[in-house]
């Protein structure tokens, strides 16, 4: 007898032997022992989830000769004529090929037909690929069968069932298959079948199955003819931690590897999103059922190592790279363009920052809980020293002085941090020694290529923030200053004379050009008629009350104004004064001032769609 696969020798004959689709097994046993099945079912799910095998298993319940609460016995002429495939009871069509009205029309026109058994069990395997034709032309007869016909219809995608058909059935749904129940399975299947697999092939048939029964058991098929796992199978997690490592050259170098062992740069990046996408949902504290024990704990190790910010970008930058190869002559760039931008720490997107400044966030935080300051200094991947417990101040100083020692010792020209000297009256011996301070002007050290410059950009990172941190800890908190004044003027400037002539000789100087136009168009009605220099007071008189709130509007910028000009603060009092002569301010020109002129009629200005123009 010739060798038959794995899925075709272990496929399930009863309802018992149906693994993870206890809700749908239990139904249709119930309904065959009371006799209350449906002329029609529909049976959906992801393949290699049983859908066709208990639809076999149905057939052989609804025609077995020695029925047991709904289990068929296996044993009978109908049970093994259905097991071998040789049934008149039982006839199975791929609606893939045979999806045309005239297929359709041939099927029904056999239906009446009598068989030996009880009933007639039709299976359409991917119903979901009938024409429309077809659709329509297998309405009637699946909602009115003769009473010896059953219809059982599989498809993989429901949604494109048309709600007539699905409105004519009962709707089962088929779910991938736990984690361990496969693991089970597969050990039986291995003890069974006189395998010789070890731990990393049932792993490795576990991880390309992804919860489908029939893709697990042909890759453990594949497994026992290789003599072991294929090699580059594990490229999803190897370009996962050469990502979480920033290690831009490994990344590069295992995709070269999965290449020349046969692999497409497609199904790399989809298994290296696979891979992202179940660590990111082991982070999420999500179910994953589908998976093993042992691909849990290395989902939740790996999702511990990147972090959720790491992971989210990776997924958002392969997904778009998966898309991009579609048009990409060569498939290879943009998967290896998007791995370079992950795993290099200097990106400049904001999810690049993000990650940067969660794995900041992460390393202070284990520098202020305490003992891992000599973690500073050492690069990724070694073993920190423990730290002696002395006080978090002299450790936060101790570890900023050696941390900037370290970034700063190979740039030419760059100063030490030294302690300035105490002055006299020095705080006592055992008090917080006070902060490191830096030389702002001091040039930047040149920053070393690969893993030693991102130490040490780590480690500057770090001593800056922990000297902030010893700075804010040792020197006295600030009183709130009193927020500033609109009036307020450089201290460093004297005052100038003020008085009603020079304020009027400043009007027509141009002194209201630095306000904005809004401005300068509602205060050309405000007319001068005093100014007091011992209070630093002006009075503006407006020939009505029309005039007085567009002026107090804008009364802010003016007086700021006047500040700049005489180097004071100046208040500015707005009356209304009918008889008062009103001033226009010139526009500015490059002769110098005369003195004040006599004024024009005031031009009626409306500037209520006069914006400010900057």
């Amino acid at each position: 007898m010739a060798y038959q696969s794995l899925y075709r020798r272990y496929r399930s004959q009863n309802f018992a032997e149906i693994k993870g689709q206890s809700h749908v097994t239990k139904a249709l046993q119930t309904a065959v022992a009371e006799g209350r099945h449906s002329h029609a079912y529909l049976f959906s799910g992801p393949r290699g989830t049983g859908k066709t095998s208990t639809a076999r298993v149905l057939a052989k319940a609804l025609n077995c000769e020695n029925l047991t609460d709904g289990e068929p016995c296996g044993e009978c002429k109908s049970c093994i004529d259905i097991q071998s495939g040789t049934s008149f009871d039982l006839h199975e069509l791929d609606a893939a090929s045979n999806n045309k009205v005239d297929d359709i029309r041939e099927l029904i026109s056999k239906v009446a037909l009598g068989s030996p058994g009880r009933t007639k069990v039709y299976i359409l395997d991917e119903v979901h690929m009938l024409t429309s034709g077809a659709e329509n032309a297998l309405l009637k007869t699946l909602e009115e069968p003769p009473e010896h016909v059953v219809f059982v219809l599989a498809t993989t995608e429901p949604h494109k069932v048309v709600s007539t058909i699905r409105s004519r059935t009962q709707h089962f749904e088929f779910n991938l298959l736990p984690g361990d129940d496969l693991d089970q399975h597969l050990r039986y299947v291995i003890a069974d079948a006189g395998l010789d697999i070890d731990e990393a092939g049932i792993e490795y048939a576990l991880r390309q199955g992804g919860g489908s029964a029939r893709d697990t058991l042909s890759a453990l098929d594949l497994v026992a003819a290789a003599g072991g796992v294929p090699k580059g199978s594990d490229i999803g997690v190897e370009l996962a931690l050469a990502i979480g490592d920033g290690d831009a050259p490994a990344t590069i170098a295992a995709v070269e590897r999965a290449i020349e062992a046969g692999r497409e740069p497609r199904i790399i990046g989809e298994t290296t999103v696979e891979t992202l996408r179940n660590a990111f949902l082991s982070s999420m504290g999500a179910p994953l059922n589908q998976l093993s024990e042992n691909a849990r704990s290395a989902s939740a190790e790996l999702a511990g190592k990147l972090g959720p910010a790491t992971i989210t970008r990776s997924l958002e930058m392969l997904g778009h790279a998966l898309v991009e190869m579609r048009q990409a002559p060569d498939q290879r760039v943009p998967l290896e363009v998007a791995l370079l931008r992950l795993s290099r720490r200097d990106g400049n997107d904001t999810a690049g920052l993000l990650q940067r400044i969660e794995q900041l966030e992460a390393q202070v935080a284990a520098l202020s809980s305490g003992g891992a300051c000599a973690s500073v200094a050492t690069s990724p991947g070694t073993t920190p020293t423990p730290a002696p417990a002395t006080s978090s101040a002299a450790t936060s100083s101790a570890a900023t002085s050696s941390a900037a020692t370290s970034t700063e010792a190979g740039s030419e020209g760059a100063v030490s941090d030294t302690p300035t000297p105490a002055p006299a009256g020095s705080p006592p011996a055992g008090s917080p020694p006070p902060p490191v301070r830096r030389n702002s002007t001091a040039p930047t050290a040149p920053v070393p290529a690969g893993a030693s410059g991102r130490a040490d950009r780590a480690r500057a990172n770090l001593a800056e923030t922990l000297d902030e941190s010893a700075r804010a800890s040792t020197s006295p908190t600030p009183a709130p200053s009193a927020p500033a004044s609109p009036t307020a003027f450089a201290a460093t400037e004297s005052p100038k004379p003020f008085s009603l002539d020079s304020l009027v000789a400043a009007l027509d100087s141009g002194l209201l050009d630095s306000v904005s136009q809004r401005a300068r168009v509602r205060f050309a009605a405000a007319s001068p008629v005093a100014a007091d220099e011992t209070s630093d007071s002006a009075t503006f008189s407006v020939p009505n009350n029309y005039y007085l709130p567009r002026c107090e509007d804008v009364r802010s910028e003016i007086e700021g104004a006047l500040v700049e000009r005489f180097a004071r603060p100046i208040t500015i009092t707005i009356i209304v004064d009918a008889n008062a002569p009103k001033a226009v301010t010139p526009p500015p020109t490059d002769a110098p001032a005369a003195g004040p002129t006599s004024t024009p009629p005031e031009p009626e200005i409306d500037d209520e769609d006069v914006g400010d123009i900057t």
